[in-house]
């Protein structure tokens, strides 16, 4: 049994408030163990300038922790002194969600997807991507609704899952005493057809077998698919 009960395989409680702010194009409220995550995304009809003329939206991200989210003060990212963690968060969060659309039926259109952690207790990159998953959805789905858009630019949810190895077990969804104590930690980004869109992994202390990098990856996938894409789905009335 693990530090919260639960057991290897076994993920935290997930839920998702979908329309939690009514003025964006779409927003979500993810709660994920104890970790908090209010995702909004906020459509512009404007592109970056590097997509200037080639009819091609885009979907960026930003991600911040508030300074009451962990159990001491945070300093908030302002201007040039935006943490490098941050930046790493927020890109990977905005790679992730380009590969559900089909850019080029978006338009000249830029969503940007706001994930701001309420409370933290490890896997907030994953929970991100899980609930900005679910407001882009409901985005697009307002748009087509509105009439701004013709056809569903939608390709498939993207889910997210962290894994650590624990001694010889794998653990999926850690929490964050397990997260700082494992051996290795892993998170995934894929796509419902089970496609990986990233794998990151790092050892921490001691060196892990290729097979267990793979076992863990699998797992990750089979994961996401069976567990995490449905709570989008059912969030998003799909």
């Amino acid at each position: 049994m693990r530090i919260d009960g639960r057991t290897p395989d076994e993920l935290r409680g997930i839920t998702i408030e979908t329309g939690y702010q009514p003025l964006p194009d779409g927003s979500a409220l993810i709660t994920w163990g104890e970790s908090r995550i209010l995702c909004s995304a906020i459509v512009e009809n404007r592109v970056p300038f590097f997509l200037s003329g080639k009819k091609s939206g885009w979907i960026t991200a930003e991600y911040g922790m508030l300074p009451g989210s962990g159990n001491r003060r945070i300093r908030r990212d302002r201007g040039p002194s935006v943490k490098g963690r941050t930046l790493e968060i927020q890109r990977l969060i905005g790679r992730s969600l380009r590969q559900a659309v089909n850019l080029k039926e978006l338009g000249d259109r830029t969503i940007t997807i706001d994930c701001d952690v309420l409370v933290a207790d490890g896997g907030t990159r994953v929970a991100s991507i899980v609930g900005g998953c679910v407001a882009l959805r409901l985005a697009i789905k307002r748009m087509m609704v509105d009439g701004r858009l013709e056809k569903d630019p939608f390709r498939e949810y993207v889910g997210a899952l962290s894994l650590g190895m624990m001694e010889d077990s794998i653990l999926v969804d850690l929490c964050y005493e397990e997260d700082s104590a494992a051996l290795m930690d892993m998170n995934v980004v894929a796509t419902a057809g089970g496609r990986i869109v990233e794998l990151q992994a790092s050892a921490e202390g001691g060196t892990v077998d290729h097979a267990d990098v793979s076992r863990m990856t699998s797992l990750a996938i089979e994961t996401i698919s069976d567990a995490v894409i449905p709570i989008q789905m059912e969030a998003t009335a799909e």
